[in-house]
Order: C-alpha cells, then structure tokens, then sequence
C-alpha cells in the first residue's frame, strides 16, 4: 500500500466539445467545464529536488484532456468522463477524478453532470 502521495490538478477548464444525445446537440459543439485530480507515488525524499521530472506535469493533465475531447462527438457526459481518466492516467499516475459538466443545459442550473474516480490497474494502490 502506498502511504505517500502527491494530488495533481487542473481545475474548471472550460472548452467547447461536441456532445450529446439529442437531435439538437448533434452537429454543434456546446460548453463543458471539466475538472481533473490525479494521485502519484510521491517519494519524501525527493521533495528537495526542484525538477519537473520528479512530479506529474499539469500541463499534461490540460493537454489530455483537450486531446481526448478533440477526438470527435460522443453521446454521453459518462463516456467521455471515462475517456478522459484513462487519457490522464500517465506515468505513476495510481488514481484519478474527473468531472465533466455541461454548462449550458439548464436556465435554472450552473451545470450538470458527471464525476467518476477511477484507480490504476498497474497493481498500486492509493
């Protein structure tokens, strides 16, 4: 079991994404809003090393996500939430949140959506 871990980010990235069900939600990209935290090993004893290789770049996190929606329309918020954990689930990655929110859904409401949790199958645990 790991007793060390390090919790990476990426918070209300907003972007346009083709998705949905509807007749309506075909052909034209609407706003979500996604949120990423993926957990890695962290060794204490490389918390004095001030180097990009010894943690999870953020920008890595932004940048699969913005691959995975870019891959073309899918139907389900349930969907591309799973499609994204598994693009961000790099290197030592051992856990990952995603939340995807459609934003434009309701009058009444800021969004709705999704959030699922998903644990690596390399063997770690979190």
């Amino acid at each position: 079991m790991l007793n060390n871990l390090r919790r990476t980010f990426v918070r209300d990235l907003v972007l346009p994404a083709r998705i949905g069900v509807y007749p309506h939600e075909q052909g034209a990209a609407q706003r979500i809003r996604v949120n990423v935290d993926a957990w890695c090993d962290d060794d204490p004893a490389t918390d004095g090393v001030d180097r990009l290789d010894r943690v999870l770049n953020y920008e890595r996190l932004r940048d699969a996500v913005h691959r995975v929606v870019g891959e073309g329309h899918v139907k389900l918020v349930e969907t591309l939430a799973e499609r994204i954990a598994a693009g961000c689930m790099l290197d030592r990655v051992c856990r990952v949140r995603v939340r995807v929110e459609k934003l434009d859904v309701f009058a009444d409401a800021t969004s709705a959506g999704v959030e699922i949790d998903r644990l690596s199958t390399n063997g770690k645990e979190p």
